[in-house]
Order: C-alpha cells, then structure tokens, then sequence
C-alpha cells in the first residue's frame, strides 16, 4: 500500500469554498455512528473527513457515499463541534459534477441538479414539479405500473395537504440570484 501524501491545499480549498470547518473533526465518529444511510455507504462519514484532511481528493471523488448522504442533518446534530457534513458532501457532489467525472450514481446526480433548478427558479421546491422532471430525466414515466403508483401517492399526498397544486416563489428573489451568480456552477 502506498504511502499517503497530505496535500494542505486541498484541505484549505475545500475549507474556504463550502465553509465547512472540516478542521475541527477529530474523531469521535458521532457522525457515523447515527447515520441512518451508513450501510449503503463505502466510506463512513468520518473517513470522508479525514480523507479532506488529509488532502486524498481523487479518493473521494471516487466514493460512493457522497452521493448516497441523504442530508438528513443527523451527523450535524450529533456532532460535538458542528462539522456540517451534508454541506460538505454537497460541496464534494458539486466538484465532481463540475469536473465531469463519470459518476456511477447518475440519478442522484440528476436529481441534485433539478433540485438546485428548482430553488434557483422558485427559491423553494415544488414537488410537483421536481418529480415531475426527475421521471422524464429518469424514463421512469415508460413504466405504466410506476407512473400510476406515483400518480396515486401524488393524489394521497395532495389530499392530506401535503403536496401543493400551484408552486408559490420566494417574494425577494435577489438575494438568491445573487447567491447562484456566486456558487452555482451546474446551473
């Protein structure tokens, strides 16, 4: 096995661009420990960490469990120092899609995109919507029995008024097309 070359600048890149303080981890593995998606996961939480901290970029962009966090905010919560791993997992999806790294988890990837159109159009979800473009994106749509249970959850889903019939936007806009001007690169 090859010996592990920390490289700083990766560590301080990844630090300043998602404003995670990735620095602070040291160890405990609170993060991991109550993550409810960990055993779909190839590295623990933790190990993504301390891989940014000791600068293995290529190792993580080949990972899988940047693509498969759920962002559940569970590791934020249980973390002692505050290390705010779906941010920075969110940073790390971002750089691989900019870099146009094949990605084996393409329906995540498309769907982190329609997401970030979503909020960049809207300043919030419509579900609607968002499902609507990730079963075209997907071909989910060919399949009648998928299009029908989908149908059938969206119509129990917007009769206990859990599903809105009309988007609504976020009244003051600019603060968001500014922050998308500044960050989003995949839109």
């Amino acid at each position: 096995m090859a010996a592990i070359r920390p490289d700083v600048d990766f560590l301080k890149e990844v630090q300043s661009e998602s404003g995670v303080n990735v620095s602070a981890c040291y160890g405990c593995k609170k993060c991991s420990n109550g993550c409810p998606v960990r055993f779909a996961m190839d590295l623990h939480p933790y190990q993504v960490v301390r891989l940014v901290q000791l600068g293995q970029a290529e190792r993580l962009k080949d990972c899988e469990t940047i693509w498969v966090c759920s962002s559940c905010q569970t590791c934020v919560t249980r973390c002692p120092n505050d290390v705010d791993l779906p941010r920075l997992m969110d940073y790390l999806k971002e750089a691989v899609a900019v870099e146009g790294r094949a990605v084996r988890q393409k329906r995540v990837l498309d769907f982190h995109r329609i997401f970030l159109r979503e909020i960049r159009v809207r300043g919030r979800i419509f579900e609607a919507s968002l499902m609507t473009r990730q079963m075209l994106k997907s071909g989910d749509f060919m399949s009648f029995q998928k299009a029908v249970k989908d149908a059938r959850l969206g119509l129990a889903m917007l009769r206990r008024g859990r599903l809105r019939l009309l988007p609504e936007r976020v009244k003051d806009r600019k603060w968001l097309k500014e922050l998308f001007r500044e960050e989003g690169k995949l839109l």
